[in-house]
């Protein structure tokens, strides 16, 4: 009867988006092949509450297993998660990328000899199984994984699936003894690294105003974050603008860096080169300022505007704060 498994991380009493949209994905794949979902959360101390566990309910999970164990680190996750696949027989474990959910799926994969599939983009049911959808060739194809043995490891690029609330909250709680492995104790969580107070999560910002060459240098991104701190969003930047240290890594989208679906992309003197459109293709609208009119960009902009991003940057900050009051 178990379908799919999943792993929840949480911070500070709430669960990261990624992480709820992997298993509300779960919970809507699970019904169409006649399963159910269920989520692995571990943590030490008093963190980990039934009202915290239970609320994944609401995003479709049957059952939450609750781990003692630390939270934040690969292996702990991997030794809690194969002794659920194992004793409960789910057939797939889904994870919504990012570095620790690749971990964790490269990680179960090596311990139950399963299959994987990284950097998937959606997931289909088909005859009770699951079918991964996976880019290829720098994303110009899409192919078709089908897995051959049980359990099927899908690990979904960040952000890949949707968070949605389809369940009433009433998770079952079930408690898990786990013996952790030797290797799985000897890294140790000594600090939490915090971006910045004034900066923003751009993975789910809804709003990104990013920044390329053609801002001409590191001082143009003052044009991009006026923009975005009008609009209320966030600001990001490409791979090369960002290896000439013009900005942080942290902003970084691409294919080395994160993916992005904001509700409105705005993208100022980027070219869009293959490796930057894997990032942020799925955004609602995209919005292209450049002055070449042969720029990649366009070709998969919803609008192009053509011209002097360093005068028509200002005027739309401009126009947004009159049109604020």
């Amino acid at each position: 009867m178990s379908a799919i498994l999943t792993y929840a991380l949480h911070y500070e009493g709430e669960f990261n988006n990624n992480s709820l949209g992997a298993v509300s994905e779960a919970a809507k794949l699970a019904k169409e092949i006649g399963g159910e979902a269920g989520a692995v959360v571990v943590g030490e101390g008093d963190d980990l509450t039934d009202e915290l566990c239970q609320s994944l309910g609401k995003y479709g999970a049957s059952k939450v297993y609750r781990a003692k164990a630390p939270e934040g680190l690969a292996q702990p996750v991997v030794d809690a998660m194969a002794k659920v696949i194992q004793d409960e027989g789910y057939k797939y474990a889904l994870f919504g990328g990012g570095l620790l959910g690749f971990e964790v799926g490269a990680g179960l994969t090596a311990r139950l000899n399963a299959g994987v599939t990284m950097e998937v983009t959606a997931v289909k049911a088909k005859d009770g199984k699951l079918i991964a959808e996976r880019p290829i060739l720098q994303d110009s194809a899409i192919v078709d994984v089908d897995y051959v043995s049980e359990p099927g490891i899908i690990i979904g690029r960040l952000n890949a699936f949707d968070v949605q609330e389809s369940g009433d909250g009433s998770a079952e709680v079930v408690d898990v003894d786990v013996q952790l492995e030797d290797h799985s104790t000897k890294a140790r969580m000594v600090e939490r690294g915090e971006s910045g107070e004034e900066e923003v999560n751009i993975e789910e910002a809804e709003i990104l105003v990013a920044g390329g060459r053609g801002l001409g240098k590191a001082e143009g991104f003052e044009l991009c974050e006026q923009l975005a701190q009008a609009l209320g969003g966030a600001v990001a930047a490409t791979r090369a603008v960002v290896d000439a240290g013009w900005y942080p890594y942290a902003a970084q989208i691409g294919q080395t860096g994160k993916t992005v679906a904001p509700k409105l992309y705005l993208a100022a003197g980027i070219s869009g080169a293959i490796q930057h459109k894997v990032g942020m293709q799925s955004s609602e609208n995209i919005v292209a300022i450049n002055k070449d009119q042969n720029a990649p960009i366009f070709e998969f902009s919803d609008l192009g505007i053509v011209g002097d991003l360093n005068k028509i940057l200002p005027k739309l900050t401009e126009a947004v704060k009159a049109k604020k009051g």
